[in-house]
């Protein structure tokens, strides 16, 4: 153990004496007004985080709501509002949070209200500190939290809402929440525009949010996703690879038959070549019913291909190919013919809803329900 530690000292050294330094004489970096900064672009980072999550709020209620019956059973009452206190956020954000998003400690403060939500028609502002909800107070830690939970058990019954505007008065409207699909939705910071879903959650990237120039292209996004999960690509993905290691192992099984193990090799690929066994049809899929939703939502997704010209260049290798997804110029074209059979239905006044394949029931239970829109 000596003998490490004085290598340790000895490697340091060398590479102190060694190691090449700048030439300039440079300026000092008064700690002050470095701590000063950090402070303002934290400040500046929480608030910009909340700004692209009420747009991304917005669109997502609009498109959970007008999207309700596509979702089977997974559906949740809602109303359009987000309150937090400094308590309620992460540590890292907490010294901070109060002054960047004008917070208070002892009551959730309502930072994000959607517009025509039911809590937006009730009268709810940005600001308001909330008290209770039918008598039941509403806690300083997990705010957010206690509400949906609230929400859940209380169905779609109206709710008594108590809060306090401008520190003085105490004002009780009533919100009545509307059903909506119930499938969580994050924004994470990463400048990738990039979004998923693992069909617990959907998340989204904030460079998906800065990319899309028009709430209507930002809905199409949202749609996509949300299309994975209500036309089970997810079961649909882990049934092909079940299928394709059961075909792999038969393989390894032969080879062992043979006196030749393959450790699984066939197993393995097989597995992965049946979970992207449709997936570039997937995507597609997920376009085209995720275009329908955002229309059903009341966008005008009318220019909504010009998404993907924008995609390209943040991601110019999709312009040419990919493995799992189709290529930027596909989903262009396929976008704008999508387009045109939405605006095709709205002029002749037919119901917004994707063509599905028609699948006899009495041959395949199961398939037919896969293919229901």
């Amino acid at each position: 153990m000596r003998i490490h530690r004085v290598s340790v000292l000895v490697g340091f050294a060398l590479l102190g004496a060694g190691c090449a330094g700048p030439s300039a004489k440079l300026p000092s970096l008064p700690a002050d007004q470095v701590a000063a900064e950090k402070r303002k672009q934290e400040i500046t980072q929480l608030r910009d985080y909340y700004a692209l999550l009420h747009r991304l709020d917005t669109v997502t209620f609009r498109i959970r709501t007008a999207n309700t019956a596509y979702c089977d059973q997974s559906v949740a009452p809602q109303i359009g509002l987000l309150a937090v206190t400094p308590r309620s956020l992460p540590r890292k954000f907490q010294s901070f949070s109060a002054e960047a998003l004008d917070l208070r400690w002892v009551r959730a403060t309502v930072i994000s209200v959607v517009d025509g939500s039911p809590a937006g028609k009730a009268g709810v502002k940005n600001g308001d500190e909330l008290i209770a909800f039918n008598g039941e107070r509403v806690p300083n830690y997990g705010s957010q939290r206690w509400i949906g939970r609230f929400l859940e058990s209380n169905g779609e019954r109206p709710i008594q809402v108590s809060f306090r505007r401008d520190d003085t008065t105490d004002t009780s409207v009533t919100v009545k929440p509307v059903m909506g699909c119930a499938i969580p939705l994050e924004l994470e910071i990463n400048p990738a525009p990039n979004a998923f879903t693992d069909f617990k959650k959907i998340v989204i990237q904030s460079g998906v949010v800065r990319l899309t120039k028009t709430d209507a292209d930002l809905a199409v996004i949202v749609g996509h996703e949300l299309a994975h999960v209500n036309m089970g690509h997810y079961r649909k993905k882990l049934q092909n690879t079940i299928v394709g290691t059961v075909g792999g192992l038969l393989v390894d099984g032969g080879f062992l038959l043979g006196g030749i193990s393959t450790g699984g090799a066939f197993s393995k690929e097989f597995g992965k070549a049946g979970a992207r066994a449709f997936s570039v049809a997937f995507e597609r899929e997920s376009d085209y019913v995720g275009a329908c939703y955002a229309a059903r939502a009341g966008y005008d997704i009318s220019n909504a291909e010009n998404v993907w010209r924008a995609m390209s260049l943040e991601i110019p290798d999709a312009i040419r190919t990919t493995s799992t997804h189709p290529t930027t110029p596909e989903r262009f074209i396929f976008m704008q013919t999508t387009i045109a059979e939405i605006a095709d239905k709205k002029r002749r006044h037919l119901p917004l809803v994707p063509e599905m394949k028609i699948v006899a029931a009495q041959q395949d239970p199961d398939a037919a329900d896969a293919e229901n829109f």
